[in-house]
């Protein structure tokens, strides 16, 4: 498969993360709720990399690697965390185009710190993602 089609599949199990997440916060704490996820998320990711055979890569790794993983780790959480709770205060059709201002962002750094090149694309894309979210926000 082409990372086209992996990235499609990303958005549609998002999408379902934001619908399931949102039915299932309803009166109960939303960092519990994450916690519980992220457990159950562990357990399937060492569950996928035990089938595939790669767990002895880890033997490999720089330090370098290690401290990118565990940064990515750490924006994770706490993308999850204001995520859950954003979700079980605001309705899902305003919260979930919203968290997508990270293509936007990522679009932009990007560029700052992968020194990827700016095309007609991805920057008429992310700048239509912005306009999006901010009829999102102003819209009644």
């Amino acid at each position: 498969m082409n990372w086209a089609i992996y990235a499609v599949l990303s958005a549609f199990f998002a999408a379902l993360v934001a619908i399931f997440g949102k039915i299932g916060i309803k009166g109960i704490n939303s960092n519990l709720a994450v916690a519980i996820r992220t457990t159950i998320i562990l357990g399937f990711a060492w569950i996928i990399v035990a089938f595939e055979g790669a767990i002895g890569e880890l033997r490999v790794w720089s330090k370098h690697t290690w401290i990118f993983i565990v940064l990515s780790a750490l924006a994770t959480g706490l993308s999850w965390l204001f995520y859950y709770r954003a979700l079980q205060l605001g309705e899902v059709s305003r919260v979930a185009p919203i968290d997508k201002l990270s293509v936007a962002l990522a679009i932009i750094l990007a560029f700052v710190f992968l020194g990827e090149r700016p095309t007609w694309g991805n920057v008429i894309g992310g700048a239509l993602v912005v306009a999006g979210v901010i009829v999102m926000i102003f819209a009644k």
